[in-house]
């Protein structure tokens, strides 16, 4: 697709505007729900400040077919669209475009390419969140202002382009939830020690806990001291790491606490009960700094070993016994320690962390077979949706070139 010939084509001559996506939307904020409303069975989705939704709910708010971004959290600015009716809670904005000037998907796919920058626009030292004026701000441009009916069909020629590529994203996708599936099935079997001697013993009998101290995005540097995010933890990280995402100043290095390699890493606030608690092993070869709503998990066990049995399906149930919920989740760190791991052939260290490794080394197939970004099917995904994002970009340029030429 040539980006000058196909956007000449789509605008025949026409003008385009940029205009304040506050003068062609109405933005609404969610209400908040009552805990007792969320379950596991609601008919609903009920999304708050993640990117998925919190839980489900037998009471709605909203119609299908919405925009969704996310207010408050980690993930504010995250864009979504809600094709069912669903319930918007109080971390929650809902985008409601003006039907007869701008089209409802044209202004989804705009917002998922400017996604990156609300993401970038988060306020507040605690719990990040968005402000209102940071989307409605944002200018979209509006080919052919003065005749809406032409404006509204070159929106659906750009919509029905993007659409065909999210579509193939969506079915691929499909196919590897089935295969998360799987493989949730096989890791809680084999975490279970239906046939290998075994001890369940407490977290607080096998380590420590060391809080982490707090550092804010205004010392992020591009060369400084590796740190982990509490945010990072369930956004970004997987089962381990041996790389940070993140540094900070160089200065701080006496002002934080650090994770050593072997220790798990957790996180003790999240907005959904699996966020928070969320765990990573982190096997760098040198400490990391980590921030003070994250734990690190000091022990003498198989650090990957720890960090799987901790997204064990069975482990998560009961970590929300030890889950405040106010506005946002809040692990009580006293609570979770008595919270038990198995300990295959505890009278015997050497056995133990063999059976330890063999188990990790199952597990770690299945864990690239889902979430590698250089394998199968989540490389497939990663490559349709960097075609989408190209085209969705290249569509999007034409008012530029038409603003900057008029």
């Amino acid at each position: 697709m040539s980006s000058v010939s196909f956007i000449d084509h789509l605008l025949n001559g026409a003008e385009v505007e940029w205009k304040n996506l506050g003068h062609v939307i109405s933005l609404e904020k969610g209400k908040q729900l009552n805990k007792e409303h969320l379950s596991k069975n609601g008919l609903y989705p009920a999304y708050n400040g993640g990117t998925a939704p919190s839980g489900y709910t037998d009471i709605y708010n909203y119609n299908e077919d919405k925009i969704i971004v996310s207010q408050g959290g980690a993930s504010a600015g995250y864009v979504n669209f809600v094709t069912s009716k669903f319930y918007a809670n109080a971390h929650c904005y809902v985008v409601l475009p003006n039907s007869e000037v701008v089209e409802n998907r044209y202004v989804y796919h705009f917002l998922k390419l400017n996604q990156e920058r609300l993401t970038s626009k988060q306020h507040g030292a605690g719990i990040p969140a968005l402000r209102t004026s940071e989307i409605l701000e944002i200018q979209i441009p509006i080919p052919c202002p003065e005749n809406p009916k032409k404006s509204l069909e070159i929106q659906a020629e750009v919509v029905r382009i993007l659409d065909a590529f999210t579509s193939l994203n969506d079915e691929l996708t499909a196919e590897l939830a089935g295969r998360k599936k799987q493989y949730i099935f096989y890791r809680d079997q084999l975490l279970s020690f239906k046939d290998v001697e075994v001890q369940w013993k407490t977290l607080d009998e096998l380590g420590e806990f060391i809080r982490g101290k707090r550092f804010t995005k205004a010392d992020y540097v591009e060369d400084g001291i590796s740190v982990i995010h509490y945010g990072e933890i369930y956004t970004r990280y997987g089962v381990y790491a041996t790389n940070a995402i993140s540094q900070v100043r160089k200065e701080m290095a006496s002002s934080l606490r650090y994770a050593e390699p072997g220790d798990v890493v957790l996180t003790d606030v999240g907005e959904t009960i699996e966020d928070v608690g969320k765990a990573v092993a982190w096997l760098g070869d040198e400490k990391v700094a980590i921030h003070d709503h994250s734990y690190a998990f000091r022990h003498s066990m198989n650090p990957k070993f720890v960090s799987y049995c901790m997204q064990t399906s069975s482990f998560v149930v009961e970590k929300a016994k030890y889950v405040a919920s106010t506005k946002v989740h809040t692990l009580l760190i006293r609570g979770f320690a008595k919270m038990s791991i198995p300990v295959p052939y505890p009278n015997d260290i050497e056995r133990s962390l063999a059976v330890q490794a063999q188990i990790v080394d199952i597990l770690d197939k299945f864990d690239t077979m889902i979430n590698s970004s250089s394998e199968g099917l989540p490389r497939e995904i990663a490559l349709r949706q960097m075609q989408y994002e190209y085209y969705r970009d290249l569509l999007f340029s034409f008012s530029k070139q038409k603003e900057e030429g008029a």
